[in-house]
């Protein structure tokens, strides 16, 4: 089997020591050694979010994906209260799905897309509705697009509203000062920028927002949110049986980030994003949203209307490159690079490199065809000018 390269927004590469970590040895998730384990991740996702203030927040792990975080909180916290999920795309649209599945009064505001949030838009709803709880997400992976957290925070208290934030892509790439935002809870996984395996999620929030899910109605058994603070809470364990070996996983993922430094691990994924944003503007990409928008994880790509999205990612995976394409209204019009998990300098520049050899197949594919075209055409002279017209001069070249 090939070793693929990940360039992909999760999952990911991962460490080492990481894939060694799923190796150690067997534990009873109803004895000492597992709370030691869960103890010792929450003591650290404690200190990846910089909380302050650590005795006024708990973070609770579910064995599931970052979905399953964010059904667990909107699922549990509303009740019969109006909630309001704020989109601009595919997993904005997904918390408004959820939601309604368990809340009949959800509503949505919703963006475009790849658009920026108004916030006069927003603090206009508030004003003219009676809304008791704000849900966003903070990196929204279908654009690339990072939302404005503290911003939407600060109208959040303004108006006295609950505010809940799904930063599933971001928590481990950025910056997200829970207390400053006025956030009640959070989701994110395992999978993504903190750089472990696929199937474990987390819910960090306020002590006293996990406290009042006791007096409020249960909708779901495996994903009630109170169930799963009141467990690690008084004997720190998961109310239903866990993945124990992913538990180790996720240790390792953020024992690396911590002795990295979050600061000094922040600016290295923003390295790696502008050697690889650089690397594609000189191939001639144009770039879906601006780059002052964007998270430090992933970059979305317009493909070039000659280029089927399907082949092109065929000829990169034929060199062990694995890239996402669009969905919904950008499916078949970008591509998605990302920069996290186990990615050097070096593979970077051999992806930027792999890269340019595929476009440059395609273009020599259409100056065939465009030759063949008119080769019978007395009218038409083949020149560098007509092609450049024809905009079928390789990019890159």
């Amino acid at each position: 089997m090939k070793n693929f390269l990940l360039f992909t927004p999760g999952p990911v590469n991962v460490a080492k020591n990481v894939r060694m970590a799923v190796c150690r040895e067997d534990i009873c998730h109803r004895e000492t050694e597992f709370e030691c384990l869960l103890q010792s991740i929450e003591n650290k996702l404690l200190k990846l979010f910089e909380i302050k203030n650590i005795a006024d927040y708990r973070a609770v792990v579910i064995t599931g994906s970052g979905t399953a975080a964010n059904e667990s909180i909107l699922s549990s916290v509303a009740g019969e209260k109006n909630i309001l999920i704020i989109s601009n795309g595919e997993f904005g649209e997904r918390l408004f799905r959820i939601s309604k599945v368990h809340n009949k009064n959800t509503f949505l505001l919703e963006f475009s897309w790849g658009e920026r949030f108004d916030l006069k838009i927003i603090e206009a709803y508030l004003i003219k509705h009676e809304i008791d709880i704000v849900a966003m997400v903070h990196h929204e992976t279908s654009s690339g697009m990072l939302n404005p957290l503290e911003k939407v925070g600060a109208l959040s208290k303004a108006y006295g509203v609950m505010y809940i934030v799904d930063c599933v892509s971001s928590a481990g790439a950025e910056v997200i000062d829970m207390e400053k935002c006025h956030i009640a809870f959070c989701s994110s996984s395992s999978s993504k920028a903190i750089g472990s395996y696929s199937g474990l999620s987390f819910v960090v929030g306020k002590i006293e927002e996990f406290e009042k899910l006791k007096y409020l109605p249960v909708k779901t058994t495996y994903l009630n949110l109170y169930k799963f603070y009141h467990f690690i809470n008084t004997v720190s364990q998961t109310p239903n049986t866990p993945a124990v070996h992913l538990f180790y996983a996720l240790e390792q993922a953020l024992i690396n980030i911590l002795n990295e430094g979050g600061s000094n691990h922040y600016a290295y994924l923003k390295s790696k994003a502008h050697l690889l944003r650089k690397g594609m503007l000189e191939l001639g990409l144009k770039f879906l949203i601006d780059q002052k928008d964007m998270c430090s994880v992933l970059t979305t790509v317009h493909i070039p209307s000659h280029i089927d999205v399907g082949i092109f990612r065929k000829k990169l995976r034929e060199k062990s490159i694995i890239i996402y394409e669009g969905k919904g209204c950008f499916k078949n019009r970008v591509f998605q690079v990302g920069n996290i998990g186990e990615l050097s300098y070096d593979d970077i520049q051999f992806f930027l490199d792999s890269l340019r050899e595929v476009l440059q197949s395609f273009d020599m594919v259409e100056t065939k065809r465009f030759v063949s075209i008119n080769d019978h055409n007395p009218m038409f002279t083949y020149t560098k000018e007509n092609l450049e017209n024809e905009s079928l001069i390789s990019v890159g070249k």
